[in-house]
């Protein structure tokens, strides 16, 4: 059964996604309340440490894992961010974290897979130097790797493409199968292509073109996921939709009429942003979509930050902030998955977690398939 080690685990999505066929021998996260939603879901076996990465050693991390999973932190890679990148404190947590890697290296306990996630800014942040940099570390850790930009759409109905980037130890074969002359969509975008062709030489001759199925095509819409008494939040009355729907530009109202005339119930995803006037100054608008699929869950750091939900089932309009259930099951978390009791902790654990259905996407297609090639391999040997 292959192993790993979970850092910036929240409330254990990787975890979730690498399935009960995996071992988990260390798991670590900041955030205390994520800890307790950990716990609550995996057990308090004593593999999860709650406290800074900074303060870990190698010495701290128990037996060889296969694999190291690492989300970190990506406020600072955001494109709705500061723009810091790497060199801030937040996002600059990769550096305590991939020191642990090369400790790990060096006292012959590397694991044969790395893989990290975070926003697709990270391959623009700065330039393209955050991107470099990780590329860098990779590369000079021993490790050739894969990009891939994931959009959840594929698996779940959430728009929030993410950046993995997948380390292979040197001295683990990865089979002609698992890769690609060049860039495949709907893996690699064209974002990305650019991004690894600006590579330093050096760099871009350590990488792989991972070459990953497409899934299903997916057969639930957001509609599929509203419930309809939510617990954790409360339908507005009828004057709070209407002052929603006048923040709304008449290009979203237009969205709105269209919806009412579909025959069908339709679910929007709302959320507030700052607009500029034509005559200067600005105004704050309530933007809407209605192509069956979630914006970006976000963590909560403010009002405007919280998705609103529009539920337009002919001429009646109602609206409510999505709810803490929802935004798990928008992650592909299942209903037995529990939550914190707080809506905003609840918001804040799935805002920043990785969805499951693509975790269980690369393992089963990519990191199931290399360990096991490789395990086959050695005992050929």
């Amino acid at each position: 059964m292959p192993s790993f080690y979970e850092f910036f685990a929240g409330g254990g999505m990787a975890r979730q996604g690498l399935g009960l066929g995996w071992t988990c021998l260390f798991a670590n996260d900041f955030d205390g309340k994520k800890g307790l939603a950990y716990q609550a879901n995996h057990g308090a076996g004593g593999e999860l440490f709650v406290g800074d990465v900074r303060k870990l050693t190698a010495a701290d991390l128990p037996g060889q894992a296969d694999l190291v999973w690492g989300s970190f932190p990506c406020q600072d890679l955001s494109l709705a961010g500061g723009g810091a990148g790497l060199s801030a404190e937040r996002s600059g947590a990769f550096y305590p974290f991939w020191g642990l890697v090369e400790a790990l290296c060096a006292e012959g306990r590397g694991p044969k897979l790395v893989a990290i996630e975070n926003v697709c800014g990270a391959l623009t942040s700065r330039g393209g130097r955050d991107f470099e940099a990780l590329c860098r570390a990779f590369a000079a850790g021993g490790y050739r790797f894969g990009a891939l930009t994931i959009n959840a759409e594929l698996f779940v109905p959430q728009s929030r493409p993410r950046l993995f980037i997948v380390g292979v130890r040197e001295d683990v074969a990865a089979p002609a199968a698992l890769t690609a002359p060049g860039p495949i969509a709907p893996f690699h975008s064209p974002t990305l292509a650019r991004a690894i062709a600006a590579l330093p030489a050096e760099v871009r001759s350590r990488h792989l073109w991972l070459n990953l199925p497409a899934p299903e095509r997916r057969n639930t819409t957001f509609a599929d996921l509203v419930e309809e008494q939510p617990t954790s939040v409360a339908w507005h009355t009828p004057a709070e939709t209407r002052r929603l729907l006048a923040m709304m530009s008449p290009l979203n109202l237009a969205k709105v009429e269209a919806a009412k005339r579909a025959g069908r119930r339709m679910v929007g995803g709302v959320y507030r942003r700052t607009r500029p006037l034509e005559g200067g100054g600005k105004v704050q608008r309530a933007e809407v979509r209605f192509d069956e699929v979630a914006g970006c869950l976000r963590t909560p750091a403010g009002g405007s930050s919280r998705q609103t939900i529009l539920v337009v089932e002919g001429q009646r309009v109602r609206s409510r902030l999505i709810s803490a259930r929802e935004t798990a099951r928008l992650m592909g978390l299942s209903d037995d998955y529990v939550l914190p009791r707080r809506y905003s902790d609840a918001y804040h654990l799935t805002g920043d977690g990785v969805v499951v259905p693509v975790v269980r996407h690369l393992a089963q297609h990519l990191f199931e398939p290399l360990l096991q090639t490789d395990q086959r391999r050695r005992r050929a040997a």
